[in-house]
């Protein structure tokens, strides 16, 4: 991925659900103009959610997700409509396609009452206008459209871009924190877990973000920090590190420089970190046999000293002076219920957007469930959480409270 592009958790997600055949992968292919989907008059044949990054005017880059049937048949129809359900949490605007010749079903109620229950911003589509004589009286939210002929297909478009939020305000990685010309020193260990010849994506965006504000930045691996703020004429204003160098970084930095973590920044830009911050308190209350889930956002090869697999379990267990039992899930994966849980231990979720990391701290919330990730996590474990918060009084202020 090059730096220029726009990621996909930084897109709007677009979903399009409905029942089987009622045009779902022809109506995606009209909008956007590309044979995106595989199109069929066999009911069910997308058999799992298909994404697309794209730019759709007026809106921009989005992510457009086809979506299999929720009236699908059998076990496997079971799974797909899992996975339907599981595209819901990172939608941020539905449209619910339904077949003109067959009119309004009961999924597709089913589709409407969960669009409302997560105050999710929907539009009804009534696909295959071609194909009937009679026209429904249509509300506000809804339009008559054909895959087939294209009609509807621009005023569907413009109908989506008026649910475009403004550009968030307040919204920084790190920003914020700095004045035009500040140093900024990132701490990037390169071992076996570093992709090899990229940077990962959250120090991409926070290296893209200083250079928008006109401030400079420095990289160097941890043992590499302290000779590096040696030979700085001007003192950094802060120092950013990967959080599993956290302690040796801590260590290395002197106290009159503001320190944190990429984990910790970006859970501040998406919107959860006092949340994360008070589930950090829970490392210290575990209790051997206590359940506990260990989530990634994102699927890669585990390597032999992986961080989710391996280095936090054994950081958790030396913290806590238990054994806890572990479950651990990746990518999409993500339980339906957590109230087994004692602890949720989350990543960054740097390749989540925003909309599915909030749902998935919402379902820990709702089960009463304490959540943290991993860099409050590390941090709190090396007793450096109020070091690393420094730079958020607000925030330093409900631990201390707490």
């Amino acid at each position: 991925m090059g730096l220029n592009e726009t990621v996909s958790a930084e897109r709007l997600h677009i979903g399009f659900f409905g029942v089987r055949n009622a045009g779902k992968s022809s109506l995606v292919n009209a909008v956007t103009g590309q044979d995106l989907a595989v199109v069929s008059d066999i009911k069910g044949t997308t058999t799992d959610p298909v994404k697309k990054a794209m730019e759709l005017l007026p809106l921009g880059p989005v992510v457009i997700i086809d979506t299999p049937g929720l009236d699908d048949e059998g076990e496997l129809g079971a799974q797909r409509v899992r996975k339907t359900r599981q595209v819901l949490a990172q939608t941020d605007i539905a449209i619910l396609v339904i077949d003109s010749t067959r009119g309004l079903t009961g999924a597709d109620g089913e589709l409407i009452a969960l669009f409302e229950e997560k105050k999710l911003p929907y539009l009804v589509v009534y696909n295959k206008a071609d194909l009937i004589e009679w026209k429904p009286a249509l509300k506000d939210n809804e339009l008559l459209v054909s895959a087939a002929t294209r009609e509807g297909i621009h005023e569907l478009k413009e109908k989506i871009g008026a649910f475009a939020p403004a550009t968030a305000k307040d919204k920084y990685i790190l920003a914020d924190l700095l004045n035009p010309g500040d140093i900024v020193v990132l701490v990037i260990p390169v071992d076996e877990a570093a992709p090899k010849g990229r940077l990962i994506l959250p120090q991409q965006q926070t290296m893209r973000e200083i250079l928008d504000i006109h401030c400079t930045f420095i990289t160097c691996q941890p043992e590499e920090l302290k000779q590096t703020l040696a030979n700085l004429a001007r003192k950094p204003k802060l120092v950013v590190t990967d959080s599993q160098a956290f302690r040796k970084v801590a260590a290395d930095t002197p106290d009159d420089i503001l320190l944190t973590s990429f984990s910790i920044l970006f859970a501040r830009y998406k919107g959860s970190l006092p949340r994360l911050v008070e589930g950090a308190a829970q490392l210290a209350r575990l209790r051997n046999g206590d359940k506990v889930l260990i989530s990634e956002g994102c699927t890669h090869h585990r390597q032999c000293n992986d961080i989710g697999t391996v280095k936090l379990p054994h950081w958790i267990e030396a913290y806590s002076g238990a054994k806890p039992a572990y479950t651990f899930t990746s990518g999409t994966e993500f339980p339906e219920d957590l109230s087994s849980y004692a602890l949720v231990v989350h990543c960054g979720g740097c390749m989540l957007n925003e909309k599915e990391m909030k749902h998935r701290i919402g379902r820990a919330v709702q089960a009463g469930v304490p959540i943290v990730n991993y860099g409050i996590a590390i941090a709190c474990m090396n007793g450096i959480l109020p070091r690393s918060l420094q730079a958020f009084p607000d925030i330093l202020a409900l631990l201390e409270e707490a």
